[in-house]
């Protein structure tokens, strides 16, 4: 990779996780599809949580966890997202700051509260996720900044930023500057429900912008439906230049230049919450493709940093990754 200073500058909704355990019952109750990720206003978020059970608070947000994940490996990383001028605010900022990941954008001085996702976890490990999306829809195009892309050799996005047409905007514009600084572009599909409401914008995108693709198997079948696996890996390695898809507890598959290369889950005592697997699995692959490991090389520590943070409640990593960079 080229010399430029950050290694990864990744643009998302800047979110504050509470979580909680929970039964099936309640995920029954409040009529939620297990698994996924749902858009809830204020109102509705107030209302869940007086229901939860006793809850953590950690800063959260997919792109934020993957930079997160990042820092904790020793990269250099920088955020573009968008917080309220309010105490959960201050906790995002300064939680992402102390890892060492530079984020500059101001605050929002007026509109909603900072973004929280109630996530319910289920005692099989599965996360269940209600979003108030708040202050991330106050993230615009004048909040990008050119140089600091110019300066990264990859700008990373979430597909959640879809459903916002500001912030979807605003990473449109993102895409334009790397393109036009040698910036690769990396981009994750997020989840089921993000598929299926903008399917046919990803795919535009996905042929015309993106050059490192990671979605879990869920999100390629929703992102073929019409398709059987296979047909899909076929499709997908002919849209972007390396595309990763994790699949659970049978690893992941990584497509590349005409070839595949599947990489073994890393086994675990036992899995107590799976949130932020998928986006510790972006943060080890992309540490190693910015250091120049062999793609193999990158699944494998990506699988490992999955591992490592689907053994706690939480999103991110608790402690330094970079014992897992030569294991």
């Amino acid at each position: 990779m080229n010399e430029k200073p950050y290694h990864v500058v990744a643009i998302g909704n800047a979110i504050v996780d509470v979580l909680a355990f929970a039964d099936d019952t309640l995920i029954v109750a409040e009529a939620m599809k297990k698994g996924t990720m749902c858009l809830i206003d204020e109102a509705r978020a107030e209302a869940l949580y007086a229901k939860m059970g006793p809850s953590i608070e950690v800063s959260g947000g997919s792109a934020a966890n993957t930079l997160a994940g990042l820092a904790l490996l020793g990269a250099k990383t920088a955020f573009i997202g968008k917080v309220y001028k309010d105490e959960l605010g201050k906790i995002f900022r300064h939680d992402l700051t102390a890892l060492g990941v530079d984020f500059s954008t101001p605050s929002a001085e007026q509109g909603k509260a900072t973004a929280r996702c109630l996530i319910l976890v289920t005692p099989d490990g599965q996360r269940t996720m209600n979003t108030f999306i708040g202050a991330c829809n106050e993230l615009y195009e004048a909040d990008i900044d050119e140089s600091l892309i110019a300066k990264a050799r990859i700008l990373y996005g979430e597909g959640y930023m879809w459903d916002q047409e500001c912030a979807k905007a605003a990473l449109k514009k993102a895409f334009r500057i790397a393109k036009k600084q040698g910036t690769k572009i990396a981009f994750t599909l997020s989840d089921v429900f993000c598929v299926e409401r903008s399917r046919a914008e990803f795919l535009t995108i996905l042929r015309e912008d993106i050059d490192i693709l990671f979605c879990n198997e869920a999100e390629a079948r929703a992102l073929f439906p019409d398709k059987d696996f296979p047909a899909i890996l076929d499709a997908l390695e002919d849209m972007c230049d390396i595309v990763a898809v994790t699949m659970s507890e049978r690893g992941s598959m990584i497509l590349a230049g005409g070839k595949r290369f599947p990489v073994a889950a890393v086994p675990v005592k036992e899995v107590v919450d799976t949130t932020g697997a998928g986006d510790l699995y972006a943060a080890g692959f992309l540490y190693g493709f910015t250091h120049g490991l062999l793609l193999p090389e990158c699944g494998r520590l990506g699988s490992a940093c999955a591992a490592d943070v689907i053994t706690h409640l939480g999103a991110r990593a608790q402690k330094s990754l970079k014992r897992l960079i030569a294991a």
